[in-house]
């Protein structure tokens, strides 16, 4: 089976965790959500949307349909079930195989956890109210381990030198700062732009990072993908506007 239209994450993830994202190309949908959209939410065909999420389930052999949330760019997490239940929330973990753990984005950073063992696994969409919010922080809080034990992955999303912000995300990093040096390295996350006063280039890869080393997690993987760039491969909202959503699921291989 030709598995060309997925990323798969390059982390020491112990055999008992499986994990994927999807790229936009080899699926049904057409016109600016050509061809593997997973959003059933930005105005796609129900029928193209349904037809590729049975592919997805197909292809990587999921135990069940992924737990699809109502994404609201917030800190609430909740516990995947494999009830067919959307849920509202910003993330979701599990603590035993037969659930998938699922996210969709178009620029916000896809963030999947697991622990050294192999028995607990989550989906965070972090974008930046979310990230700024603590949505990393009461995942890692739920996932009721410790931080050592914890790998993260981060997946593709806007990049560093397009991400353009105002001076309101950067103050609300820093309302939400856990101590002086958190607050200090996500300081280095931000660089004034170059041709817009009162404007910057945020590294939200960096910002996640600093979260997460903030909360004891050492071990991040990947963080090398944009988004933005890379139209063959991603849909952006930045970018494009009009436009589809890549899926990053991880769950436990029974």
């Amino acid at each position: 089976m030709a598995l060309d239209h997925y990323l798969f994450p390059d982390w020491p993830a112990p055999t008992a965790v499986r994990a994927a994202v999807t790229l936009r190309s080899g699926g049904h949908s057409e016109g600016p959500y050509a061809s593997f959209n997973l959003g059933s939410h930005v105005g796609d065909s129900e029928a193209a949307v349904m037809a590729n999420r049975a592919q997805l389930e197909r292809e990587l052999q999921l135990p069940c349909a992924p737990q699809w949330l109502e994404q609201i760019h917030s800190d609430k997490v909740v516990a995947a079930g494999s009830d067919g239940i959307v849920r509202t929330a910003d993330a979701s973990y599990a603590t035993g195989p037969g659930v998938v753990c699922a996210v969709l984005t178009a620029d916000c950073l896809p963030l999947l956890l697991c622990d050294r063992e192999g028995s607990r696994v989550a989906a965070v969409h972090a974008g930046w109210r979310g990230l700024a919010a603590g949505v990393v922080r009461n995942t890692v809080a739920a996932l009721d381990c410790q931080p050592e034990n914890l790998l993260a992955w981060l997946g593709p999303a806007i990049g560093p030198d397009v991400f353009e912000t105002g001076v309101d995300v950067l103050e609300a990093f820093f309302e939400n700062a856990q101590s002086a040096a958190h607050t200090e390295q996500m300081a280095q996350c931000f660089r004034p732009h170059s041709r817009k006063p009162l404007h910057f280039l945020a590294d939200i890869y960096a910002l996640a990072r600093a979260e997460l080393q903030a909360l004891g997690v050492g071990a991040v993987y990947g963080g090398d993908r944009c988004t933005v760039n890379d139209a063959e491969n991603f849909y952006s909202y930045r970018r494009d506007k009009t436009t589809g959503r890549m899926a990053s699921l991880i769950w436990l291989r029974p």
